[in-house]
């Protein structure tokens, strides 16, 4: 339903339950005439109120039928009127977009478009006032630290006003665990690891930078928190995660493969290779080469632009044997790039078992195969429309995945292989160490 006054234009959109049912109401909507608009004709400005309209909600009316409701009769005829002016038709032609009909409708009748498009504005607005005192303008409202009771007793030995004496028993038997070194408040963990206490107002930042920045990769919550009430803020956080929320879908837990796992003795003794691709060209890289070691689930993996035993042998000299030392098994699927006489070659020269996959069967490489899903998901949320930028990404992934935590394991790949956790910029930014 549509109405215009002499100054404004007025419009509601709504859907109708059923044959003479009643209008449910969608959208409000309405708008101000500038100095030319205002000096149109009454039948002008009905015209330009159906326009601001359809235009309005456009995304609403294209492909359905269209019946508007307007007290100005002569509208009804216009359609076909052959001798109107330029701006009449070209109105019209707008018009020929939709596939709309316009319908009589009094303006008694119509009292929430005529409402609409008679709300006024005040000719003089209240002026703003650029003068405040400093103790307005230096104002902050900043909300209280969880911690603050504990830093309180820590320092000055005071408990909270009106405390319960079991809260205070509670402070009391809590605070062995906190170290105040001002302005820093510390916990001496269970895991012998000493964290900084972070206030509520920067765990959004945090969150962030451990989910979505070049670190994070869009891991879900179990990768970035592992305790209880960290992870309920880490889950919430990442179900808000637009990107996860538009690339998350397509693959889920109930695509996944169950894998068997495979004996090994020590880390880097046994090795999954595979390629993954062919993607879109980026930067001249067509395919990704993956090696995992089946133990500390370390990743190592390049670009490259063909996938052939040349290829292979290179990565597996410079990426695997001249890094981590000579595994002792090897394991890969039957493409031609990896069971070839070079392959043979090199395996019988470093004295390396080169385990061939069977045919049909994964769960023989079943790891590789699992990080080969886990490297597509992230690149799948990190990369543009076009995923021809993938291959810049391809090491801010790697770094993700080596940082991030494996329930499995009770640690991060990095930590297993380094005997140590990893510094992140976060930790530099908020002075975690």
């Amino acid at each position: 339903m549509c109405d215009a006054s002499n100054s404004a234009l007025g419009a509601f959109l709504g859907q109708q339950d059923g044959v003479g049912g009643p209008a449910h109401v969608i959208a409000y909507a309405s708008q101000t005439m500038d100095q030319a608009q205002i000096k149109y004709m009454t039948t002008e400005k009905e015209l330009l109120a159906i326009l601001f309209a359809l235009n309005k909600f456009r995304s609403y009316l294209l492909c359905s039928k269209v019946i508007i409701f307007s007290d100005h009769a002569a509208l009804k005829y216009l359609l076909k009127k052959p001798d109107a002016k330029p701006r009449l038709i070209r109105s019209m032609l707008l018009l020929q977009e939709f596939d709309l009909e316009i319908r009589n409708k009094k303006g008694t009748n119509n009292a929430v478009a005529d409402h609409l498009c008679r709300i006024e504005r005040e000719p003089d607005p209240m002026p703003i006032r650029d003068n405040f005192s400093d103790e307005q303008l230096l104002c902050m409202d900043t909300s209280t630290p969880w911690f603050v009771d504990i830093c309180n007793f820590i320092v000055a030995s005071q408990f909270p006003p009106k405390a319960s004496q079991l809260y205070k028993e509670k402070i009391k038997s809590d605070v062995k665990y906190y170290i105040w070194d001002d302005p820093y408040l510390w916990k001496h963990g269970s895991d012998q690891v000493i964290r900084r206490c972070i206030p509520d107002f920067k765990m959004s930042s945090i969150l962030q930078f451990c989910h979505a920045a070049a670190r994070g990769s869009h891991h879900g919550s179990t990768r970035i928190a592992r305790k209880p009430t960290i992870f309920r803020d880490a889950h919430q956080f990442v179900s808000a995660c637009g990107q996860c929320q538009r690339a998350g879908t397509t693959m889920s837990r109930r695509h996944e493969m169950p894998q068997h796992p495979i004996l090994f003795c020590e880390v880097f003794d046994v090795w999954g290779i595979d390629f993954m691709g062919p993607f879109p060209v980026s930067n001249g890289y067509s395919y990704i080469l993956l090696a995992v070691d089946y133990m500390s689930r370390w990743v190592e993996a390049v670009a490259t632009k063909t996938n052939d035993a040349k290829v292979v042998v290179n990565f597996l000299k410079s990426n695997i044997f001249y890094k981590f030392g000579v595994p002792k098994a090897l394991i890969s699927d039957q493409g031609s790039y990896f069971y070839n006489r070079a392959m043979s070659s090199l395996v019988e020269k470093y004295g390396v078992v080169h385990r061939i996959a069977t045919a049909y069967h994964p769960q023989t490489n079943g790891r590789t195969k699992v990080f080969n899903r886990e490297i597509k998901k992230i690149l799948q949320k990190l990369t543009n429309p076009n995923r021809k930028d993938w291959s810049s990404h391809l090491e801010d992934v790697l770094w993700a995945h080596r940082m991030a935590y494996r329930t499995l394991l009770g640690m991060s790949p990095y930590q297993i292989v380094f005997s140590k956790a990893c510094h992140l910029p976060v930790e530099l930014e908020h002075r975690a160490y």
